[in-house]
């Protein structure tokens, strides 16, 4: 996609669709008063009436306007502009963008709105343009990349309009805004291919030619060098799937050597049938997101190397299919992961965490100083925290305040959960050292307990993603399906680092 950042005159600018902000409150200021004299009036006529009332994600559009040069205005609500964020101008320009977008080949213009930093001290020229380019890529991208007609076309060039002096801040965030769009799609589309396109073979294929592209050392361990490995929890699982596990790993180095190395892992379970634990076709139907952790981190690397931050950061990815055949791993079956810790297997679709327990201890023993891992792990997360918040669990409490603080810049909600040493009691067993469930209660709590048993005592947070990682419907803001939650906060963690 091209980015155009222009400080040209809304009344001047050729587009398909000019985008304009409308704050709440149905006071004019700034550009909006000289737009308004353009078009003889109309906004203002707009706002009397009750047609434009400025409210957040609000949309007027408004279709020939005499008096400037684009074919049609967009209002978009700005809610209350000392308000005005991150999240709420995403949200604003995410509903402008999928609206405008659903037709071919359009050309729209987004004029940033007047006050920013100062009315709007919340949203800076240079985070409002990255918040308008990363708006622009990835709200005219949609899940029906495989129908014959999709609701919703890739835009092919944006303007951002500035006031005059603006430019070069704008033009710096629409960059990184690019970077980050782009990213959030290569994510979206692996979780919203479908299971026979994306599995661990070909996910691993794709990590490689990101890896390639970026010039990253990427690694991919096979079903053989698993077993070197000793990953006999994450075998497990594989062991009824005809397609073969694997393990990716890709390096970035942006600092020096003896700088930490932060590591982000993935569960990248391609799909999900719960294995002889049989989930129900409803709570199969989208258990293609089920490596949605996976594909996060794999977005994640490729956004925190393109932006060269300096940090070094590997990204690990465990790849496995949960499914059923003959050779399926069943309950009562006892498992040796990695670090040698023997797992008493007491439901096989509590198999995230077997899978990341082999990766979490693979990570730690090649050298991480720091680890964070992201997973559809549980349905008790959901219910706790519902679709949209994700769960923050951790050993280290200013690893995670570190990671809390990135989320609030990203805007991008989480919320942490307690790790009290009882939750233990949940995951006793008679016969191994764990089981792989604590029952009924706490269900979120004792998947992490369990996780925690297997880095070693390094600073760690697990992101329980099972809610806002796959979104169940469209919304006017928001395609269903895959969004890419909690990447643009592994980002910020790594350029807080």
């Amino acid at each position: 996609m091209q980015i155009d950042v222009a400080s040209t005159a809304w009344s001047e600018v050729a587009a398909d669709w000019l985008i304009v902000g409308l704050p709440e409150g149905g006071v004019l200021d700034g550009r909006l008063v000289e737009l308004d004299q353009r078009i003889g009036g109309t906004l203002t006529r707009l706002i009397e009436q009750k047609d434009a009332t400025g409210k957040l994600a609000e949309l007027v559009p408004v279709h020939v306007p005499s008096g400037v040069a684009a074919k049609r205005l967009l209002l978009v609500g700005l809610g209350k502009l000392p308000d005005l964020d991150r999240a709420r101008f995403e949200k604003a320009l995410m509903s402008a963008v999928r609206s405008v977008s659903s037709k071919k080949d359009v050309k729209p213009v987004i004029a940033l709105p007047d006050g920013l930093g100062a009315a709007a001290a919340n949203l800076s020229v240079a985070l409002a343009a990255e918040v308008a380019a990363t708006a622009a890529i990835v709200g005219s991208v949609g899940q029906d990349m495989l129908k014959a007609e999709p609701g919703h076309f890739a835009l092919g060039q944006v303007g951002v309009l500035v006031a005059a002096g603006q430019e070069a801040d704008a033009q710096a965030g629409s960059d990184r805004g690019r970077i980050i769009g782009e990213s959030l799609n290569l994510t979206r589309e692996l979780i919203n291919l479908p299971p026979q396109v994306i599995y661990p073979e070909s996910f691993a294929e794709r990590a490689l030619a990101v890896a390639a592209e970026l010039g990253l050392k990427c690694e991919v361990l096979d079903r053989d060098q698993l077993v070197a490995e000793r990953m006999g929890s994450l075998l497990a699982v594989a062991q009824g799937s005809d397609r073969p596990p694997r393990v990716v790993s890709i390096e970035y180095r942006g600092a020096a050597a003896d700088a930490p190395m932060t590591a982000i892992v993935g569960k990248g379970v391609t799909f999900d049938s719960g294995g002889l634990s049989i989930k129900t076709t409803d709570g199969m139907l989208t258990m293609k997101c089920d490596m949605s952790g996976a594909a996060t981190v794999l977005g994640a690397i490729a956004a925190i190397a393109r932006l060269k931050l300096p940090v070094n950061v590997t990204a690990y990815m465990g790849l496995v299919e949960n499914m059923i055949n003959g050779s399926s791993y069943k309950l009562g079956d006892i498992l040796k992961a990695r670090n040698g810790t023997t797992i008493e297997v007491q439901n096989t679709d509590a198999e995230g965490r077997l899978v990341l327990a082999d990766v979490l201890a693979y990570a730690v023993d090649r050298g991480a100083s720091r680890l964070i891992d992201l997973a559809t792990l549980t349905g008790a997360c959901v219910v706790a925290l519902g679709e949209d918040v994700s769960g923050a669990f951790t050993n280290n409490q200013s690893w995670c305040d570190d990671l809390l603080g990135a989320a609030k810049r990203a805007g991008e909600l989480v919320w942490q959960l307690p790790m009290f040493d009882l939750y233990n009691d949940l995951l006793k067993s008679d016969v191994a050292d764990v089981r792989n469930i604590g029952g009924r209660w706490g269900g979120a709590i004792t998947a992490a307990k369990f996780l925690e048993k297997f880095v070693s005592e390094k600073p760690w947070v697990h992101l329980d993603i099972a809610g806002p990682a796959f979104a169940s419907s469209n919304k006017p803001y928001r395609e269903g399906g895959a969004t890419g939650h909690m990447l643009r906060t592994l980002v910020e963690v790594a350029a807080g680092s």
